[in-house]
């Protein structure tokens, strides 16, 4: 939200549980409110559940602009309590589209590449001695919009996800509500407070650093593409300032910005000196081996790409932590 709030009246809505949820509750839950704070005091803050619809139609009645960034976010969580996952992820965006369709307000929606579920470990690969890579030809790119969501395995993350974002598209076919759906792949970058289950590249970066321990479910060589926060808001101020009505978007670093387990605790000892010695467990149920995000459809749309690269992206990453070693331990 920090590039918004320089020119924009921005109303924070949190209820400062990501914490709890993923077990992290050592971390001071409201250490990004208070940067926000300190650099934009006109930022309004307001603790709220957005399962609460009332508060959150409140909240949002004078809002132009919606970006739903809130939910439940990992897929561990949600095997264990589908319930709570249920109620963020699908009634809670159904509340944002209802406040949102009595204001007429613009909705950009977080969903995820879990949409796509196990269909995409169909996909043949090829391994390699530090990562796997999709086999076929037509996959170079990564996995299109158009990639089937149906017959398959999701999780119940991933079902909820798929529920919120085909609700969003809805809202735009039915009610003509502007929307924005962005399927994301990995997101990382300063200020994340990345753990085992959810915010790999920031748990790796810290857990390095600190000397935590590391746990690599499967062979580590599973593949991701990778994008830093800056970019990817940089693609939701794009769609704002379009004439695009509706979309849907694969958003993450593309083909040409990608990284396995490995080789992120590759580019981590290069530049630190410090490799954990990783414990290895069997995969995970609803993991993906490869997943890769064709971006050449919002690239084309809002003429917008990734600038951050990975390595300079984890550099920032390291730095921040470093620079922060206070908040860990």
């Amino acid at each position: 939200m920090e590039h918004f709030a320089r020119s924009h009246q921005v109303t924070v809505c949190d209820d400062l549980s990501r914490a709890r949820i993923l077990g992290t509750q050592s971390v001071d839950q409201t250490y990004n409110w208070s940067y926000l704070r300190s650099k934009y005091p006109s930022v309004k803050m307001l603790k709220l559940d957005i399962r609460n619809q009332g508060a959150l139609a409140e909240a949002s009645k004078d809002a132009n602009i919606i970006i739903h960034t809130a939910g439940q976010v990992a897929v561990t969580t949600s095997i264990k309590d589908p319930r709570a996952d249920f109620e963020v992820n699908a009634q809670g965006t159904f509340n944002v589209l209802e406040a949102a369709r009595r204001n007429d307000s613009t909705v950009i929606f977080c969903s995820t590449n879990k949409v796509y579920g196990e269909n995409v470990n169909n996909i043949p690969v090829k391994e390699q001695p530090k990562r796997y890579a999709f086999g076929p030809q037509q996959y170079v790119d990564g996995i299109p919009e158009t990639f089937s969501i149906d017959r398959t395995g999701h999780s119940p993350y991933g079902s909820s996800k798929l529920a919120a974002d085909t609700y969003v598209q809805d809202y735009a076919h039915t009610y003509g509500l502007r929307t924005g759906v962005f399927r994301m792949s990995c997101i990382y970058g300063e200020r994340q407070f990345g753990v085992e289950d959810q915010g790999w590249v920031a748990w790796f970066v810290i857990a390095s650093l600190m000397g935590r321990p590391i746990t690599i479910y499967g062979n580590g060589k599973q593949v991701r593409d990778v994008l830093h926060v800056e970019d990817l808001v940089g693609a939701f101020d794009r769609f704002l300032l379009s004439t695009i009505q509706h979309e849907v978007f694969n958003m993450g670093g593309g083909s040409r910005n990608t990284l396995s387990l490995l080789e992120l605790l590759d580019m981590i000892e290069t530049r630190t000196g410090r490799r954990p010695d990783p414990k290895y467990r069997d995969w995970r149920r609803a993991d993906q081996k490869v997943y890769i995000s064709d971006i050449r459809k919002v690239s084309e749309s809002l003429g917008w790409k990734p600038t951050i690269s990975p390595s300079d992206g984890v550099a920032r990453m390291i730095k921040w932590v470093e620079d922060n070693r206070d908040l860990f331990s």
